[in-house]
């Protein structure tokens, strides 16, 4: 799970009752225990040395979960019957000589300290960058129709580098503002921007001083096809960050200056947009690392000819953090990510036994993916959504699982988004019937639907949701002690106490939700009048709202 979307989950969880005591396992019960814990105790172990993307570890755990496809008799589903879609990885730094960065204001030339007053992202498609394009501040930077949003009327950005300041106006709702926080630089290029530079910070109050040092040192990684087309569907020649001082400075006889812009923001006055007086030219090197690393899909092909070409999608993310390059003489080094995400993968692959162990094929098709690059940025997923081994139509609906934790017996789960399609209903009763309670999202305010796996194929229309335990019996310490302590580091081990029955109780839930909608008479709706079925799938047909449980 990348860092970005948990943290916040410490603050946000409260008090939910007391744990049940625990009923001997039957028989059934503890086969599946112990299967998925040898998937864990594998996936986990040293030998694999954190599962990094593009690392020998992740290929050997790759390897396991293919071998684990095929002797439950799965087809392969990669391209050209092979388990494994290769996702081609470029990885882009900035090079020597430092980079030129000056700001050009009625023919003077002022020179930005690299690393202290500006930094650029590193290219993923140009090794050698010389640009100057005119200046322009464009509000907020959104261009969205179907909420009235149009930060770009009257302005002309064509071979500009557009000036927007973070955030999003007051009263779009936050999983939207999230979406239309992320697309900023998309919308920009669709105008014909060839750059952007964000006025960061928390929206509109302000920038940090440590954004452009940070900046300066980053790399970039995206998937990189045989077209050259990049997972940055944007791909702008030029992204700067600026320190404050020299954000302010864009300003210098413009209309209005930045102080007065944020004033505006705050008091809830959208900001109009305004051509600012300089040009910004930059002089630029990246070089670049290209590799592969794959995810491995299996297939569960349905038995009604009807729905047999549809497909429902169950996956769970297998790269970690690999080993920790600066640990200490004795200190542990590997990022073993027992939780994250190994149970994730071990879940998956207890839900296709369950399938195959039913004796029953699903009426649908059912793919089962253990994605790559998810801890680099949701790369693997979205390479897959943007070049499925399957037709694109076929994909039905996506439940991605990302880092249940069993190290207390759940009685409830999470799962985000189930509020935009009927998705939610087929949780619920899956859950149901299991005893399980399917809780609300205790933190709308940071928006984790539009932050995982799932997302890329949400931007293609696929109802999805993610999956993960809830915080009632006992959840709430269990997460905060997990997300304080654990997460992330090297202590995310198989030292942990872990329950596998809560772990094989969580696979047979995910069973049967895929089960169900693999069954379903019809395929899952988006709601009427949801934002994101509007956004990505106005052609589709709707439910009304409510009806999803």
């Amino acid at each position: 799970m990348i860092l970005r979307i948990l943290l916040p989950f410490a603050a946000a969880l409260a008090s939910l009752g007391a744990a049940s005591p625990v009923a001997p396992l039957t028989a059934e019960e503890q086969v599946a225990a112990n299967t998925v814990r040898a998937h864990v105790e594998f996936l986990a172990g040293d030998r694999l040395e954190g599962r990094d993307t593009g690392s020998r570890g992740h290929e050997i755990a790759a390897d396991y979960v293919a071998a684990q496809f095929r002797m439950l008799g799965l087809e392969p589903g990669g391209p050209d019957g092979s388990w494994f879609q290769q996702v081609p990885l470029r990885k882009a730094i900035t090079t020597q000589p430092t980079p030129a960065i000056s700001l050009v204001v009625g023919g003077s030339s002022k020179s930005l300290r690299w690393g202290v007053d500006a930094a650029l992202r590193p290219s993923l498609t140009e090794r050698h960058r010389s640009i100057s394009a005119p200046l322009v501040f464009a509000g907020f930077g959104l261009d969205e129709p179907l909420l009235g949003l149009d930060d770009y009327r009257d302005l002309s950005v064509s071979g500009a580098i557009v000036v927007v300041l973070d955030g999003a106006p007051a009263g779009v709702p936050t999983e939207v503002a999230a979406h239309l926080g992320s697309t900023k630089a998309e919308a920009a290029a669709q105008l014909g921007a060839i750059g952007i530079i964000h006025l960061s910070g928390d929206g509109p109050r302000g920038a940090r001083a440590s954004d452009v040092a940070g900046t300066a040192t980053q790399s970039v990684m995206s998937w990189i096809d045989t077209s050259g087309r990049t997972g940055d569907s944007a791909n702008l020649r030029a992204t700067l960050t600026l320190s404050p001082a020299w954000q302010a400075r864009l300003f210098d006889g413009a209309p209005k200056s930045l102080a007065a812009v944020r004033a505006e923001a705050l008091a809830k006055r959208r900001p109009v947009g305004f051509a600012l007086p300089g040009r910004m030219t930059v002089a630029a090197d990246s070089s670049w690392e290209n590799f592969a690393s794959p995810a491995v899909i299996g297939r569960l092909p349905g038995a009604d000819p009807a729905r047999v070409a549809d497909h429902i999608v169950l996956m769970a993310h297998l790269d970690h953090l690999g080993v920790k390059a600066d640990a200490k003489p004795g200190e542990d080094r590997i990022y073993n990510g027992a939780l994250d995400n190994a149970a994730g993968v071990a879940t998956m692959l207890e839900a296709a036994r369950e399938f195959v162990a039913s004796g029953r094929r699903p009426a649908r098709s059912v793919l089962f993916i253990a994605n790559t690059g998810e801890e680099k940025g949701l790369l693997g997923a979205d390479y897959f959504a943007a070049h499925p081994t399957v037709p694109g139509a076929s994909i039905a609906s996506v439940v991605d699982l990302d880092m249940p934790l069993p190290l207390y017996d759940f009685t409830d789960v999470i799962a985000f988004g189930a509020e935009h399609s009927t998705v939610a209903r087929t949780v619920a009763e899956a859950g149901a019937s299991m005893g399980i309670k399917v809780s609300p999202d205790p933190m709308p305010q940071e928006s984790i639907f539009v932050r995982s796996d799932h997302y890329s194929f949400v931007r293609r229309g696929v109802p999805a949701i993610l999956l993960m335990t809830g915080y009632a019996n006992g959840g709430e310490a269990v997460w905060k002690n997990f997300l304080s302590k654990v997460y992330h580091s090297p202590a995310d081990d198989l030292s942990q106490p872990i329950q596998w029955r809560a772990l094989a109780r969580y696979g047979m839930l995910n069973y049967d939700i895929a089960r169900a909608l693999a069954d379903a008479p019809d395929r899952p709706h988006w709601f009427d009048h949801d934002y994101f079925g509007d956004r990505f799938a106005p052609g589709q047909v709707r439910a009304p709202r409510g009806s999803g449980g």
